[in-house]
């Protein structure tokens, strides 16, 4: 199972900080997602991407988490080089990560 088959992504930007909320599509997912979807397991899909902290804030009323990862955006969008300064790709590679 991959995050997508239980949940819905939406990323956004604050400086070189990108945002991910992760929303499950059913409130009984949720509970997974809790369980499953650590700060761990998404620093290890952002290896390459987030060189700072990751940091996750769960929002149970609305069945979502929402993920903060630091130094993500090359310095931010007025900055970057970044074929995406806004992280927007990022809620996709979110929801291909694995939940073992």
């Amino acid at each position: 199972m991959i995050v997508h088959d239980i949940a819905t992504a939406r990323a956004g930007d604050k400086g070189n900080m990108s945002q991910i909320a992760v929303i499950a599509r059913e409130p009984q997912h949720y509970s997974v997602l809790v369980e499953k979807l650590t700060e761990a397991v998404v620093a290890s899909a952002f290896a390459g991407v987030a060189h700072g902290p990751i940091t996750r804030h769960e929002i149970p009323h609305l069945s979502s988490l929402m993920f903060l990862l630091e130094d993500a955006l090359g310095g931010g969008v007025s900055i970057s080089l970044a074929a995406d300064p806004h992280g927007k790709s990022y809620s996709s590679l979110m929801l291909g990560i694995k939940l073992d």
